[in-house]
């Protein structure tokens, strides 16, 4: 079977932190198919995890429906998956659910508050201590179903132990009902607690349904089904249209606005985003919540909240540049004198790049403002935007005068350093003496000079 690092980003083969590998099997065909993952509790028991949460991550991610067999250890995904897709998933699962954010190490525990509808990390090797950064549909699942909660415990489903409660429930209330009357024999109260067939053979799936199919009984199951569906129910967020994720994202920048949160909350606010689909558009919704007219003062102010979203995205820019031209239509006749001023404002501080700024000037838009007020703003910006033409070719002029400068020096160098060695003079010490005559016959043409 072999093995794997937990963290597989490790390419050290010493790496303490060992996983089996995921071995799948595909059983049925047609619209029964279905995936078999054989070790998945190994698997699980390997990054201290539930063996439920990476089966139902694989589903969240795969789009399918997962169901947990606990009495024969069988975690099944619908659909045919080969191992090392569900491999490859697990990685996933590993880096947003086991590894701790800060070092890396896998000796981790979640840390789950129902109550509170909180989850967070605590990491034993480094002892970091923290909510779960990703938001994912995963984490619904994990707060219905806590760590410290052993679903086999209830029954061969989710909603088996509830049931068996309910039906147990019910059939003391009428037995307590039959004794408290005086009529009724001990037979009689014997055959009403029997009547719950899901307190004799809870573990029984089978069994139960085919005892009871009175109206009351049928009503209490289609009540266990709903109840066992919303807790397996994920996120549906990404289902929705593109505007009810905006929606949803507005409300909560809102919310963080008027309790004065947004200073702490840009990190929740761009997972969310992201979360949602809608990480390019947010600087929209941001622009309409934050900016008014005194927007000099507000560029400043949530600056590194922008930036999260638009450094280098420039999609994302055009979409603010959007936001731009809405609040300065709210504020016609206060900001509309200022535009050059704004859009400098923006560019120096690095809300906006050089080559968006040129490249929205070159056409006139009617996305988010009327076509005749797009074209007055561009009027009005036609100053700043040929300060930023003109800056760019002095820029690329003076680059282009050192290149000069540079070629000029390497071709003196050039001239200065042949390309054939030269033998050097030899030098005094190195000569051979000379004889005394033609010492004096040196002296001799000296003095004749």
């Amino acid at each position: 079977m072999g093995s794997v690092n937990v963290n597989r980003n490790v390419s050290d083969a010493f790496y303490r932190y060992k996983m089996p590998r995921i071995m799948a099997k595909v059983e049925g065909k047609g619209n029964g198919i279905k995936t078999v993952i054989v070790n998945m509790v190994d698997v699980a028991k390997a990054i201290g995890r539930p063996a439920t949460y990476p089966t139902k991550y694989f589903g969240c991610e795969l789009g399918a429906q997962t169901q947990f067999d606990f009495k024969n250890d069988r975690f099944i995904v619908n659909g045919s998956h080969d191992a090392a897709k569900l491999q490859d998933l697990l990685d996933g699962f590993i880096r947003k659910f086991v590894l701790c954010p800060e070092c890396d190490n896998p000796e981790t525990d979640l840390l789950v508050s129902t109550k509170k509808g909180t989850i967070s990390q605590g990491c034993k090797a480094c002892g970091f201590h923290g909510p779960l950064e990703f938001n994912h549909k995963l984490n619904t699942f994990i707060l219905k179903n806590p760590p410290n909660l052993n679903p086999a415990v209830q029954g061969s489903s989710l909603t088996a132990g509830k049931r068996a409660k309910r039906s147990k429930k019910s059939g003391d209330e009428a037995n307590n009902s039959t004794n408290g009357d005086g009529s009724g024999s001990p037979d009689e109260s014997t055959d009403i607690v029997v009547d719950a067939p899901t307190v004799v053979a809870a573990d029984d799936k089978d069994d139960e349904w085919a005892v009871d199919v009175s109206e009351q009984a049928v009503r209490e199951r289609l009540k266990d089904l709903t109840d066992g569906a919303k807790g397996m129910t994920i996120s549906d967020d990404l289902d929705k249209t593109e505007k009810e994720r905006m929606d949803i994202f507005y409300e909560l920048v809102k919310l963080r606005r008027d309790a004065g949160q947004l200073n702490g909350a840009a990190k929740e606010l761009y997972t969310e985003a992201d979360r949602l689909d809608i990480k390019s558009k947010a600087p929209l919704v941001l622009a309409e919540l934050l900016f008014s007219q005194n927007i000099s003062t507000e560029v400043k102010k949530y600056r590194l909240l922008f930036l999260r979203f638009v450094h280098e995205d420039p999609k994302a820019q055009k979409y603010l540049l959007g936001g731009i031209e809405q609040i300065i239509s709210m504020h016609k006749d206060v900001l509309l004198p200022k535009v050059p001023g704004i859009l400098k404002l923006f560019y120096d501080e690095d809300y906006l790049e050089e080559k968006v700024l040129l490249d929205w000037a070159s056409k006139i838009s009617k996305k988010y403002v009327s076509k005749e007020l797009n074209q007055e703003i561009h009027n009005r910006a036609e100053p700043f935007i040929k300060w930023l033409k003109e800056a760019e070719e002095e820029e690329s002029d003076s680059e282009e005068e050192s290149d000069d400068d540079l070629e000029i020096e390497y071709d003196d160098r050039a001239k200065g350093t042949p390309l054939k060695e030269i033998p050097k003079p030899v030098t005094k010490s190195l000569a051979k003496p000379k004889d005394p005559e033609d010492e004096e016959a040196d002296d001799f043409d000296i003095d004749a000079i």
